[in-house]
């Protein structure tokens, strides 16, 4: 969900020729540009940005298993404060709190990239110095980060602050439907994992943000799919069905098809954070009036 906003660039594709004008034009077009300007997603760059987070997700696996670091549930919890640091992160690049090139590492996908790294630096830099007793040192690294970052979005000062709890209640109650309907429909059964339940709840909330900033506040949504969905029904209120679409089948394929417990709480969690992140941001956005 986003503004418009225009920032100076110089393109040197002009200075080049013959393929390597065409190449540089292509990347400038699919991939700088909309981190420049900070606009919609294409198809192009959205299929490559999926695939990169699927190596990633690959990767973390691997790695943190030669640490033998067990990603479990205890893990996954204690990495939800990094969520709320990506969120802020990108609600001060909206909030023009940091200028040129810098502000460019907080613009989606590079935010992802730079909280991913750091999330892994304090992973394994608290794992490394406590052991087996890093959990609380590592969750309270994340805490204190997002803190700081809340205190410099303090600056900029409240304007709509029910948006807050016009949020929260909305994705609360849809989510509460489903806490209901889990133990009396046994085809939901599957929502009484409480990651299941907690990536349904965190999409609801995302949905009930992006309906509020778009329906109410005139912001646009950057994801090809739900754009194209929105301006096909006039109103991002299809937000809601579209992410049961998709989750209600895909919670029901992990859990049957992902026997990996590391793949599996993994791909929960970048499920959690796919909704959480840009709930949490898009709230703290239209909240600011940024």
């Amino acid at each position: 969900m986003r503004r418009y906003n225009a920032y100076f660039v110089i393109d040197l594709t002009g200075l080049l020729s013959g393929p390597v004008s065409e190449l540089s034009s292509f990347v400038h077009r699919y991939y700088i540009d909309p981190i420049i300007y900070d606009t919609s997603y294409n198809p192009v760059d959205t299929i490559t940005w999926a695939i990169i987070l699927g190596l990633v997700v690959l990767g973390l696996i691997k790695l943190l298993g030669c640490l033998k670091i067990s990603i479990d549930e205890r893990l996954m919890l204690y990495t939800l404060p990094y969520i709320l640091v990506g969120s802020s992160l990108r609600v001060i690049e909206d909030a023009d709190l940091v200028a040129a090139p810098w502000r460019y590492f907080l613009v989606s996908p590079p935010v992802f990239f730079l909280v991913f790294f750091g999330t892994a630096a304090c992973l394994l830099l608290t794992r490394r110095i406590w052991r087996e007793e890093y959990h609380p040192k590592y969750a309270a690294i994340g805490f204190i980060w997002a803190i700081f970052n809340l205190a410099l979005l303090s600056s900029v000062g409240l304007k709509n602050s029910w948006v807050i709890a016009a949020v929260f209640l909305l994705g609360s109650g849809l989510a509460g439907i489903f806490l209901f309907l889990r133990d009396r429909l046994s085809a939901l059964s599957f929502l009484r994992d409480r990651f299941n339940m907690m990536i349904i709840y965190a999409h609801m909330l995302d949905a009930s943000s992006t309906y509020i900033g778009v329906d109410w506040f005139g912001y646009y949504e950057k994801h090809v799919v739900p754009t194209f969905l929105i301006n096909q029904v006039g109103t991002a209120a299809i937000m809601f069905p579209l992410k049961l679409a998709v989750l209600l089948p895909a919670l029901w394929m992990i859990d049957r098809s992902l026997q990996e417990p590391s793949l599996k709480n993994l791909t929960k969690l970048t499920l959690i954070t796919l909704g959480l992140a840009p709930a949490v941001r898009n709230t703290l956005r239209l909240a600011l009036g940024v």
